[in-house]
């Protein structure tokens, strides 16, 4: 999981000793640069100061808000007279999860917050909506799509995808035509769709840059895929859907597997 550091340079070498191991840290030292990384790379979890630019402000975080309310934001700032009446104001947004530098930014404790707002990120709600759907399918499978989700940038094709999950390409061709599933390729292709539309769902997001983040190489790519998958172009499909509407629509058609095919599995 990535996650955005938008803090100055003692909190953020904190959350590097925090993160190691578990988390992928993003630093950001300017709010443009915030926005720029949000919007560009597969962010999960975004740390936040509101001395980040050297004075107490709000207005930028809850911009962050604003744009991107489905990305879990934790306040991580030190307690002054400055700092009071903004982290006040924030808390009237529903920002509520503050990490006070040194008093309880312990290594431990910033990484089991890590760990609390991992549940809430895009790609956990997505496969936690997906699970019912793919119970049906074997555990390397249900890995390989959580790794398309996490990692979306990173696994672009299906021998990354196999490398990433560990699992052998044939091994994995099998199970799907077993399972009467789409190709591998279609596999991911429909996952990384409903990732996209779960993004569009956030003001902050354009076409482009959800295009961008999630690694195709062109706009239009992601505009065909929207149109296989879900029937709708990518503006269509933002505002047309809801995203339980989506991943029905997906799963319905391309990623679950056939009853038969399933009981044939079973009894094999």
């Amino acid at each position: 999981m990535l996650v955005l550091a938008a803090v100055p340079d003692l909190q953020a070498a904190r959350l590097r000793r925090a993160a190691a191991g578990r988390f992928a840290l993003a630093r950001a030292v300017a709010w443009d640069e915030a926005l720029e990384t949000i919007r560009r790379r597969p962010v999960e979890v975004a740390v936040v100061d509101p001395l980040l630019a050297g004075e107490a402000r709000a207005h930028e975080i809850q911009r962050l808000r604003v744009l991107f309310p489905s990305l879990p934001l934790i306040l991580y700032t030190t307690l002054t007279p400055r700092t009071a009446a903004v982290l006040l104001q924030l808390g009237q947004c529903g920002l509520e999860h503050v990490v006070f530098a040194r008093y309880d930014d312990h290594p431990a404790r910033l990484r089991e917050v890590l760990a609390q707002e991992e549940v809430r990120s895009t790609s956990r709600r997505l496969l936690d909506q997906l699970a019912v759907a793919l119970a049906g399918l074997p555990g390397e499978l249900r890995w390989v799509l959580a790794e398309a989700l996490r990692a979306p940038d990173e696994v672009q094709t299906v021998g990354q995808a196999v490398a990433r999950a560990r699992i052998d390409r044939r091994r994995w061709e099998r199970w799907l035509t077993r399972l009467a599933l789409p190709s591998p390729r279609h596999f991911l292709a429909a996952a990384r769709v409903l990732y996209a539309h779960r993004l569009l769902q956030d003001p902050g997001f354009t076409i482009d840059d959800v295009a961008k983040r999630l690694g195709y190489a062109q706009t239009r790519t992601l505009q065909l895929h929207a149109r296989a998958y879900l029937g709708l172009t990518a503006g269509e499909m933002r505002f047309s859907l809801s995203p339980d509407e989506a991943v029905e629509r997906v799963t319905r058609r391309f990623l679950k597997p056939q009853a038969h095919a399933a009981r044939r599995l079973s009894i094999s």
